[in-house]
Order: structure tokens, then sequence, then C-alpha cells
């Protein structure tokens, strides 16, 4: 009788970028983060056709568990994956781990291994250009070419939904539409770039939107909505306004008119009516973001860079928010004037002052955003905002 060769167990680890990726990384590990169409472990499992556990924070795991298996593969979930990359991996055998420079891109364990020194190892270096999401700003620059990588991936073999009538299309061969897509009465140019238009998805009336662009399900662009290219929509989030060169995480909202760009959006994010970002700086130098490793501002080599809210945030009508500004998990912001560039966790207020955004009454608000999706805010996501509260204490200093 012959032995089937048992399914290696794939486990990705958020690597030292973790830090980095704050705010967003404080209430999901690095695998979690959406670039492109698909999220970083969306991207692994569609590649390895398995599904894959994570290491993260230890308050994390309750609700992002580790499996660990006798044999495993350990994938730094920081890099998306290519079909070559994805291959090398595959083969990987005991005591093999590939390397990029100096980073660790994958490496084979065993669970008796108590630890792992790499300088026993065969280290294999792979020399090809991958997306590496190691800042907050990365998820925006490479947005573009993610799109492209996992439109290629998502719809290989497959054919589009017709593309109705009475829609306005530049290239529709580079357009791909999932059962249920509505668009009604839009244009849609994918001369640049694919557009993707998720299951269940709606495009409403007089929509002008460039390619690369990606609307994952249930996702909404509201009527005269301008959509520019390099930018997603993720699932069950809803847009209108002016939009360039973003990544709405799921589950946001961006309603009404008002201008994003090259910025970052969390999950559960609501931004009000004539919110506003600059994406570029009067005198046209380099802006600077927080960094939460540093706990300073740091250059990021970028002219245009706009705003990135960590969960749970909101911001009432006409807000404006400077270049280069940062806001963390839980904050709500309103007022007259440009808050902060750098905002904390669990802030209330704006230009004028904050205080404290308490515990029980952002439990409140909580409970009450995810219950209109019909989901419940449960025991495990309080507890990882309680310890996200606890330890972004010692920058609420008001």
């Amino acid at each position: 009788m012959v032995q089937e060769k048992k399914s290696m167990n794939y486990i990705l680890f958020d690597s030292d970028v973790r830090d980095t990726l704050l705010p967003f990384t404080y209430t999901k590990p690095v695998a979690d983060i959406r670039i492109g169409i698909l999220t970083i472990r969306e991207k692994w499992e569609k590649h390895l056709g398995l599904t894959t556990t994570t290491i993260t924070a230890d308050y994390l795991e309750e609700k992002y568990p580790m499996v660990e298996m006798e044999e495993n593969i350990l994938i730094n979930a920081s890099f998306c994956p290519t079909e070559s990359l994805v291959e090398k991996v595959k083969t990987l055998s005991k005591n093999e781990a590939i390397f990029k420079g100096e980073d660790v891109l994958a490496f084979h364990t065993t669970q008796s291994q108590e630890e792992v020194d790499f300088d026993t190892y065969t280290q294999i270096e792979f020399d090809e250009e991958l997306i590496q999401v190691k800042n907050t700003s990365d998820i925006f620059t490479h947005n573009g070419k993610a799109i492209q990588q996992d439109f290629d991936l998502i719809t290989e073999e497959r054919t589009s939904e017709t593309i109705p009538a009475g829609i306005q299309v530049i290239n529709p061969g580079n357009i791909f539409i999932e059962e249920g897509a509505q668009i009604l009465f839009s244009t849609l140019n994918a001369s640049e770039g694919p557009i993707y238009i998720g299951k269940d998805a709606l495009i409403m009336e007089n929509s002008s939107i460039r390619g690369p662009f990606a609307m994952c399900e249930n996702a909404v662009v509201k009527m005269g909505t301008k959509i520019y290219k390099d930018t997603t929509i993720g699932p069950f989030s809803k847009v209108g306004g002016e939009i360039s060169n973003s990544v709405i995480f799921g589950y946001s909202s961006k309603g009404h008119d008002g201008y994003l760009g090259n910025s970052v959006i969390g999950e559960w994010c609501n931004l009000g009516a004539g919110t506003n970002n600059s994406n570029l700086k009067n005198n046209y130098s380099e802006v600077k973001l927080w960094n939460y490793e540093t706990e300073r501002f740091a250059k990021t080599g970028l002219q245009f860079c706009g705003l990135m809210m960590g969960d749970h945030s909101k911001c009432a009508i006409s807000t404006m928010f400077n270049t280069g500004t940062v806001v963390g998990v839980s904050a709500n912001l309103f007022g007259s004037g440009f808050p902060r560039n750098f905002t904390p966790s669990f802030s209330w207020g704006g230009a004028a002052g904050y205080e404290t955004f308490q515990m029980n009454k952002v439990s409140e608000v909580v409970t009450a955003v995810m219950k209109r999706k019909n989901l419940v805010f449960d025991v495990v996501d309080q507890k990882i905002l309680d310890h996200v509260f606890e330890e972004t204490k010692q920058y609420r200093n008001f």
C-alpha cells in the first residue's frame, strides 16, 4: 500500500515589520492587511490551495490562532506571493530557508525544533522582484501593481459577467465583473490597468473609474463618484466623492463628497460628508509620517502621502486632514481646523483639543456599527480593543 504524502502546514508570521505597520496591525496580523484585491493571507492561500494560520502578537492569538503540525513552513507575511516564489516555498525541505537579501521569506521547521538557527540551514537566495509591505505607505504605493497581480490570479481561465448596456468602456478585455455585481450608466477606463468588480458590488449612475481599480464583495460606489487609478474599495465599504490611489479596508464608509488621496483607511471607519485630506505639501517637500517604532515623525521618501486611519476611527462632517496624518484606533474627530498629524488611539476631539474616548463609550459605538451589518462585537474583539487601549495610553498626554 502506497502511503499518501502528508500535506504541508503553512504559517504566516508577522516579522519585524509589525511595528512599522501600526496602527493597522494593532487589530490584525500583518497577513490580514489588504493590498490589491485580496489580503496578503488570501493571496497565499489562493496560490497554495490551502488555509494558513498565523504567528502574531500574543493578544491577537485568540482571534488568529496558530496551528503547528509535525512539519511546518513559516512564511514572512510582509511579502506578497508570486508563482515562482510559491513554487520554491512548496519544495522547501528540512533545514532549508529562502532569503531575499537580509530578509527571510520562508523556512521549514519541525515541531520538535526548539529554536531556528539559520546558520545551520541551507539558504536559498530569491532574487526576483517582490512586493513587500513594510511601511503603511507601501499599502497605497504598491497597490496598483498588487491589483494587477491579484487580477491575473483571480481571473485566470474564468469568464467575466457581461458588461451591461449603457456603460461607457475603454479596453473591456481588462475588466472583470463577478456574479451579482451591478453597474449603472457609468464610465470604466481600463486602458492603464485592470478593473475588478466583486460579487454583489454596486456602481451607481454617472460614476467615472480608471484602472487599476479593485472593488470587493458587496462594496458600493455612490452616484457621480470619481475614482482614479491604484484604488481599492474593500468588502462592504461604501464610497463617494473623489478618490485617488487609496486603499479602504472592509466595512468602512466614505459615502459623500470630499477628496481622499494617497491614503489607507482601516476597517469600520467613517469619514463624514465633506471630509478632505491633503496629499501634497504647499512647498512640495518630502512628507513625514508618525512612526510607532521610533515614536517620532519619519521621512517617507514620498512627495504624495495623505491619511493613515486605524480601525474603528471616525471623523465628523467637513473634517480636514493635513498631509501625512496618522490616526490611531477608535479615534473620534470633529471640529474646525486641522487635527494633529498624529492623533493617538482612543482620542475624542480635534484641533481645539482632545480627551480620552473611554472604553465603555467605544464599545457602545462599535456594537451599534457592527449590528448595522448584522455582525456581533464579541468578547474576543472586546479583549483586543481593551489591550490596544492600554498599550496606547502612553500617547494620550492630553
